[in-house]
């Protein structure tokens, strides 16, 4: 199993909008080969930030599966115009429990 994590940096004053949007979008991500899970939660200290965490069964349902496929596409459409600055994107594998 492959945890990805990404912090979002929603552009202030547009999180009900990305909520919206992202109402949409985890659907799309949850129905993609090898995506176990998926959850996205709220910074309480910063309103504005979003930590998204996917467990993949290997790195390369990712990459280039999600990332590669017309699904992607429609989750940047939708959720990418948020953004400020681009997340960065990184993948971690368990060491112990």
């Amino acid at each position: 199993m492959v945890l990805e994590h990404a912090l979002l940096p929603v552009v202030p004053g547009r999180e009900a909008d990305f909520e919206a949007a992202l109402a949409e979008a985890l659907p799309i991500l949850r129905s993609m080969p090898g995506c176990r899970r998926a959850t996205v939660s709220r910074c309480v200290e910063e309103p504005s930030r979003y930590l998204l965490l996917v467990e993949w069964q290997r790195i390369e349902d990712h990459d280039p599966g999600f990332r590669g496929s017309m699904a992607y596409q429609r989750w940047r459409e939708l959720l990418h115009p948020f953004y400020d600055p681009f997340p960065v994107v990184q993948h971690f594998e368990d060491v112990g429990s």
